[in-house]
Formats: structure tokens, sequence, C-alpha cells
């Protein structure tokens, strides 16, 4: 076995790839978007050498339709897309990040797959936590990207500093990913991945409850609404997922999906009822931090062109119309619309949002039974849960969650994780099983 084939070079391929794509600003804001730009083409490089090397050619078989048709969707919104250049830079980003992903979903077992990004994720927080204390005891100044030049280096806006130098304050740091909103995120994801090892016995009790901390606090000193409410939404589908385990299959199942869906409408109806007491408790403005004007200039702009959009983009360009003026939140132009449903509406029209919801939801339903279902490895056997499969409809969960305030969800780390997803429980499917003999549901000790 050579290097390229070790679980181990596979772990630690899929853990670089995965802080690249959630912690992409630390790497711009150190390097500048250049090295940046270098780090990702060697992920790319390493990637399609680890596809090649497994004989993974990527076909369309491989890849899930809805995810196949939203790109092919991306990409043919070129021909109506009002800036046709800087749709086919973004489709070549989509299509980058979207390899990265495939590459770490069909080479890599689920059981490395989540300890790849725990690693990933805990290094983010650790060296988050590093980088404010350097920041508050040594430099003790708030600091700027090294992208950031000319008048905006003299006098910057609030929101391009990479550290405002708060943690001795106890406002909401943000981390070497320069936002205390995604570094919140990060933290949650690390909550749920971290509990899913414990549960399943890869790594030790005493790490696991250090890192949990340390996610914690940094949920507690980041003060991220979404996360809170996500953090609730993860805790019932999990207890959701416990109640349909411990029931048979067939009637029985039918009448708890039954009462659990008449729960969930019924929770539904109980948030939009006391949204603005909920907002209040969670230090919320009703208009959501300003989101809500930014979602109304989003709604009117898409309601221009319903159908199909203005044209794919991922990041908006703030050099070119409709973006230049869009939106401008404390002095700083907005690249994205705070909620990807909503961008994908604006970019790829209802259509967009037909497709991008079928590959959401068959990626969650796939998550989901293989969360509630036995795995059976002989005849003779009933079979037994697994807690490594408990990760993907949480992390879902996570990730939707998420999507209803920040458009993460299509670019970097949410779309890689999305791509990951949504591949590798496909792949887990016992009718893919037989071609793609790497993906396992192994769980082992660490």
């Amino acid at each position: 076995m050579t290097t390229l084939d070790s679980r181990g070079f596979l772990t630690g391929f899929a853990a670089f790839v995965f802080f690249t794509g959630f912690a992409a600003d630390a790497w711009r804001n150190s390097i500048t978007w250049w090295g940046y730009g270098v780090v990702v083409i060697a992920s790319l490089a390493l990637a399609i050498v680890v596809l090649v090397r497994h004989r993974l050619v990527l076909r369309a078989s491989d890849v899930p339709v809805p995810l196949v048709a939203f790109l092919a969707l991306c990409a043919a919104s070129i021909v109506w897309s009002r800036y046709p250049l800087e749709s086919a830079a973004g489709l070549l980003l989509q299509l980058l990040t979207t390899t990265i992903g495939l590459a770490v979903a069909l080479t890599v077992d689920r059981a490395a797959i989540l300890r790849a990004l725990g690693r990933a994720l805990t290094a983010i927080l650790a060296l988050s936590l590093v980088f404010e204390l350097v920041v508050a005891f040594v430099v003790r100044a708030p600091v700027l990207p090294v992208w950031v030049v000319g008048a905006d280096r003299v006098d910057p806006p609030l929101l391009l500093f990479w550290s405002r130098n708060v943690l001795l304050d106890g406002e909401p740091v943000q981390g070497i990913v320069g936002s205390s909103s995604l570094l919140a995120m990060v933290a949650f994801l690390a909550i749920i991945v971290l509990g899913v090892q414990l549960a399943a016995g890869m790594i030790r009790r005493s790490r696991a409850i250090a890192w949990l901390a340390l996610a914690g606090a940094t949920v507690a000193i980041t003060r991220s609404a979404t996360v809170l409410l996500g953090l609730v939404a993860v805790a019932v589908v999990l207890a959701m997922i416990l109640i349909v385990r411990r029931t048979p299959s067939g009637r029985p199942r039918a009448i708890v999906y039954g009462s659990l869906a008449v729960a969930g409408v019924g929770l539904v109806a109980i948030a939009l009822v006391a949204r603005e007491g909920i907002l209040s408790t969670l230090g919320k403005s009703s208009d959501l931090t300003g989101r809500a004007g930014i979602w109304e200039a989003v709604i009117g702009l898409a309601e221009q062109r319903p159908a199909l959009g203005w044209g794919w983009i991922s990041f908006w360009a703030p050099w070119r119309e409709p973006f230049a003026d869009l939106v401008t939140r404390n002095g700083v132009v907005q690249l994205h619309a705070h909620n990807a449903w909503l961008d994908v509406w604006l970019q790829l029209g209802i259509v967009g949002l037909v497709v991008f919801g079928a590959l959401v939801l068959s990626t969650t339903l796939r998550a989901w039974l293989l969360a509630t279902d036995r795995v059976v490895t002989s005849a003779s056997e009933r079979g037994r849960f697994s807690s490594v499969s408990l990760a993907a409809p949480l992390l879902m969960t996570a990730l939707l969650v998420q999507s209803l305030a920040e458009s993460r969800l299509l670019i970097e780390g949410g779309w890689l994780l999305l791509v990951v997803l949504a591949a590798s429980t496909k792949a887990s499917h016992p009718s893919r099983a037989r071609s793609l003999p790497s993906v396992v549901d192994a769980e082992v000790r660490s």
C-alpha cells in the first residue's frame, strides 16, 4: 500500500480540505487572496490525484442526480446571466469545490470523514483561541487582514477587521475565521461531531470533554442566535431519531412519524407566533441585525427575474451591477443575501430553488434513513444501529438552520460539507457499496 492509499493520508487530506473550507478567511487574511488561491489549487490537484489513484473517474452515476442538475443549471445560467464572465468564474469555483468534496466522499469511509471533520473544526477553535489571546495580550489592538490597503487601512469600517481585540471586553470574538457568526458555526458543528465520535467510541472521553468545553465556551462568547436555535433543532432531531430507532418497523413507525409531523408543525406555529419574544430573549432586534433590510433588497431584485434569476455567481461581485450598490452595511458592501434560499432564487430563480431543494431534501432523506435503519452484516443477525450514522442528519440540520441566516451553504465549507454528505450517503446505500468498496460504516477506536 502506497502513501496515497493509506487511511492516514486520506484522513489527513480530508481534514486539510475541511480546514481550508471552513477557515478560508484565515488563509486569505494571512497570506493574501493570491496565497489562498495557491492553497486551493494545490487542494484540487491533490483531489484529482486521489480520484485517479483510486480509479474513480467521475461519472454522473457517481454523483447524486440533483447535484448534477444544480451544477448544470449553474452552467446554463451563463447564457442568460447579466454578468457572464463572473458567472463563469463562479461556476469554476463551484466545480472546484465539488470535485474536492467528491474526492473526500468517494475515497474516505464515513468514520474517517467524521474524524477528519473533527480534527479540522477543533484545529480552527484552538487556533482561534490562540489568535485572540495573542491579539489581546501581545498586539493589544485590532488587527486588519493583510490584503486591506489604502484608505481602508487608515480608517477601516468595523466589518473589515480580522480581530477587533474584544476578548477581554467580553464581546463576541471572531477568531481566525474573522467572523463571530462563522466561528460560532464552527463550534456548533464541532459539538455535533465530537458528540457522535464520543458515542461511537472514536475518541477518548477526557479528550472529547475538553474539546466540547472549548466548543461550548466559543458558542457562549460568540452569542450567535442562529447557533442557539440550531442547537435546539439538533436536539429535537436527535430525539426524533432515537424515538424512531426504538420503534419497530411497519405500522408503529408510521404512527410515530405522524405524531412527530404534527408536533413539528405545532412547534413551527408556536415559534412564528412568539418570534418577537424569542428574538428578544436571544438579544436580537426584530430586523434580525439588519438582515430584514438585506432580504427586502434581494427579494425586490429577484422579483425582476423570478423564473431563472440573474445568473449564478456564488459570492456577489461588488464591482458589477446589480450588486455594486445593492446592500451596504456599516460601510461594507455585502457579498451575499444572508439566506441561502434567497440567494438561489436571486441567482437561479424558481427553477434553481426547485433543483437546490431536491438536492437538500434527497440528502436529508438518505441521511435520515441511514440513521434509523439497522446495519445488517449477515442474514442470521438482527443488525445494530450505527452511532456514526447519526452525524449526517445532525450536520444537515445544522446546515439548514444556518442557511436561513447565512448563504454559506452555497460556498466554501458549507458547500463542501453538503457535497460530502450528498455523495457519501448515496455511496453508503447497499446498491452502491459494491462499486465503491472504500465507503464503509466502520466505527474505529482511536
